[in-house]
């Protein structure tokens, strides 16, 4: 118990001395990216028997490059706390919303938008256990696979090696987890036993991202000069002294 208060009291110390120093604009970004994320997946952009896109496409590649670009400057663990910092704005949005889409109103006929806004519980369930996962595993293997550059860490290539590699790997397994624990879990218990088979799962995830990959290809120079700028300006000097980028062992 002494032992896991002492972990909270540092985790909280950490947290603070994170939210200090790094620049708020890619904090808001990623926080706004991963709350449209759960609203955009409610519409169906492609639907065939081997890949199925929701909206959340559109913007999830901004949620990776941030993590991406958090991780290269300060670690995988100030990116770790960043990304759960995000996962509970999200989660108290879904219970305003939530609580909104149940207040009754006689202005209007409001069911489409209550239904947007409500939610499904095993969804919201699904979605938040599969985006800590992937964070986890992208930020972890991004650090990871950058370390292996021993002669240039920050140049151009280490950045991009590091960051396909996850997002790819991060997608695909933020894309599974989702998939098998609403599809092949709760589906088949609350909607009339629609259901997704493991191979529908595994396909439809490794489409969807290679589609994300893309999306993350396109946009993540933006990234890398960010990076380049955050260290020529020495952003977040006090953290990085205190803490460091923590390396994986």
């Amino acid at each position: 118990m002494t032992k896991l208060k002492a972990w909270l009291i540092r985790e909280r110390r950490d947290t603070a001395l994170l939210l200090q120093n790094i620049p708020a604009i890619v904090v808001t970004l990623f926080t706004v990216s991963v709350i449209s994320m759960n609203l955009l997946a409610n519409k169906t952009l492609l639907q065939l028997d081997w890949i199925a896109l929701d909206g959340g496409i559109l913007i999830s590649w901004l949620s990776f490059m941030c993590m991406d670009v958090i991780t290269k400057h300060f670690g995988p663990r100030a990116s770790n706390r960043i990304s759960i910092l995000a996962c509970c704005i999200n989660l108290l949005t879904c219970l305003i919303f939530y609580i909104a889409s149940v207040i009754p109103s006689t202005a209007d006929d409001y069911t489409v938008f209550d239904s947007i806004l409500g939610g499904t519980w095993f969804i919201l369930l699904g979605s938040t256990v599969a985006f800590l996962s992937s964070a986890f595993i992208n930020n972890r293997l991004n650090w990871a696979i950058g370390r292996l550059f021993r002669e240039n860490r920050d140049g151009r290539l280490a950045f991009a090696a590091a960051t396909y590699i996850s997002t790819l790997i991060g997608q695909f397994s933020d894309n599974l987890i989702f998939a098998v624990i609403v599809f092949m879990y709760f589906a088949p218990r609350y909607w009339d036993g629609f259901h997704w088979t493991l191979l529908q799962c595994v396909m439809c995830s490794l489409t969807g991202a290679t589609a994300e990959l893309l999306m993350e290809i396109l946009f993540s120079p933006f990234g890398y000069r960010i990076v380049q700028k955050w260290r020529k300006e020495d952003v977040g000097r006090a953290y990085l002294d205190a803490v460091g980028q923590e390396a994986a062992p």
